[in-house]
């Protein structure tokens, strides 16, 4: 029987639609995704939108349309974009789900009657955007620490979650899981910044407005976002307060990985393991929290006018530049930047020289030289045992990092292999070869350790640019794009290669910015 791996992305807000920034995330999920059914993994995969809340129902409002006609479409403009983006998500799922409501009632019901959850006053500074209540003392310049805007004075009765019975456990456990919490960087941020000055009970109900699943004993309420969008991550699964668990369930749970935004690392890391510890179930393996996509310096943001759409990106420079640009340039624990500039800069440099220039190059020589057809590598040289070694070795080292979600840096030694091959023509210079009749079988032998090497390396290559992967394999000919086929001998002689077509044309930047400007 195949591992099982879990893994998720937060759910999207479903008040606008996702900027790159949050499109991010799924791509990461995605490639990761993909990396491990590739490696044999049973995966699930599940993404999807949180649809209730204050500010929702100020927006539907504001747009004169019922709350739920308002999520319907921005869920269906959120999986657009996960679409258009290539990602492979088992499951979308939706907040509104009456089988998701019904068990979040259940779940708040049980932490109720067990005394987690009790009846008090809320009193604090409130900021509807984030739908986070504050202290004076976590404002900065008197505004919410999370986005900057104004907050107002709220008081009203509401639920709390007894954060405190559970604060020691919940260090004990951080501290006996070293991986819970990445990066590092992260882990200490919540333990010294939140946890051990210490918790104070969260608020998980309100009474000032009624978009939202009702608390199932005292209709006036209306449950808080934090119980009821991190239950997703069990109720999608088949996951009942009851016992009647599904199969699903049983045979996922607990999450290997919850990818999310640093932005949200605490609710995930404070508020959704003390849940879970309450409903005595086992904690997700992983909370990654991955960092921002920043426009040039700044933080993407609709007052600022710098947003970014994934949709707009991709009719622009291909669906794969774009996720090549995702996944290469945000590094693992700082924000990275996404200008017009930067994309067309890597998309020349990496996609249409590096490899682009190569696939080209290699299935161009082989038509002009043998009309395409690979033979088998008869007059093997010391030179070539370099390039082969570094093919053979590059799997396990793109495993590892993968595993750490280093996945910039498991990109970059993929595209390594394109750059050896590269530099293996320079070193080979078939066009030599090909003058001189008695270096035949040569020739034909660095064809065939060229072809080998792009099929070895694009066998990698299709977690994180599955389209032009499959360009790749089309052109080569080959069914054989397997995790165990990296091996060096998965071409088979006789093979009749299919004719070069380019994978990324050079883009002109002047003109190209020109265009952008114009749009």
């Amino acid at each position: 029987m195949n591992k099982k791996y879990y893994i998720s992305t937060a759910i999207a807000y479903a008040s606008a639609k996702p900027h790159i920034g949050n499109t991010y995330e799924i791509v990461l999920a995605d490639a990761i995704a993909r990396y491990k059914r590739l490696e044999g993994y049973d995966v699930y995969f599940q993404t999807g939108t949180d649809e209730h809340g204050e500010k929702i129902e100020n927006k539907a409002h504001d747009a004169g349309v019922e709350p739920q006609a308002y999520v319907d479409d921005i869920a269906l403009e959120v999986r657009k974009i996960w679409d258009v983006m290539n990602t492979s998500y088992d499951k979308f799922i939706r907040t509104t789900n009456k089988t998701h409501e019904e068990q979040v009632a259940k779940i708040f019901k049980k932490l109720y009657d067990q005394g987690d959850i009790y009846l008090g006053k809320y009193e604090g500074l409130y900021c509807t955007p984030c739908e986070s209540f504050w202290t004076e003392a976590q404002l900065v310049d008197g505004k919410c620490p999370d986005c900057g805007r104004d907050v107002e004075k709220r008081s009203e009765d509401a639920y709390f979650l007894k954060l405190s019975n559970y604060s020691d456990r919940l260090i004990e456990y951080i501290e006996s899981h070293p991986d819970f919490i990445e990066p590092v960087s992260r882990k200490n941020e919540i333990v010294n910044n939140f946890i051990k000055p210490g918790l104070q009970d969260l608020c998980v109900s309100r009474t000032s407005f009624d978009w939202g699943i009702p608390v199932s004993f005292d209709d006036k309420h209306v449950i808080y976002v934090w119980i009821d969008a991190l239950s997703n991550y069990i109720t999608f699964l088949g996951y009942d307060v009851d016992g009647n668990n599904a199969d699903e369930f049983k045979k996922y749970w607990p999450a290997d990985v919850h990818l999310i935004g640093k932005d949200i690392l605490r609710f995930h890391t404070i508020y959704w393991p003390i849940m879970l510890m309450a409903l005595d179930l086992p904690l997700p393996k992983k909370v990654f929290g991955h960092p921002w996509v920043l426009c040039g310096n700044d933080k993407m943001s609709k007052s600022k006018g710098n947003i970014m759409y994934a949709d707009d990106l991709v009719n622009l420079f291909g669906v794969d530049a774009i996720r090549y640009y995702l996944l290469h340039e945000i590094p693992f624990a700082q924000d990275g930047t996404i200008t017009y500039d930067l994309l067309i800069e890597r998309i020349n440099s990496d996609l249409a020289n590096i490899l682009g220039n190569l696939v080209n190059r290699t299935i161009s020589m082989s038509h002009k030289y043998f009309d395409g057809v690979i033979y088998e590598p008869t007059a093997m040289e010391e030179i070539d045992n370099e390039l082969i070694n570094l093919v053979l070795e590059t799997k396990d080292k793109v495993t590892e990092k993968m595993n750490d979600m280093r996945v910039a840096e498991a990109m970059d030694l993929i595209f390594d292999i394109y750059r050896r091959c590269n530099k293996y023509i320079d070193e080979t210079t078939p066009w030599v070869l090909a003058k001189d009749e008695t270096k035949s079988d040569r020739l034909k032998t660095v064809l065939y350790n060229l072809v080998e090497s792009i099929r070895c390396a694009t066998v990698l290559l299709q977690a994180f640019l599955p389209e032009t992967a499959d360009k790749i394999f089309k052109q080569l000919n080959t069914e054989n794009r397997y995790f165990d086929s990296i091996n060096f001998n998965g071409t088979e002689a006789g093979t009749v290669l299919n004719q070069p077509e380019p994978l990324f044309a050079r883009i002109d930047k002047e003109k190209k910015l020109e265009e952008i400007e114009n749009m």
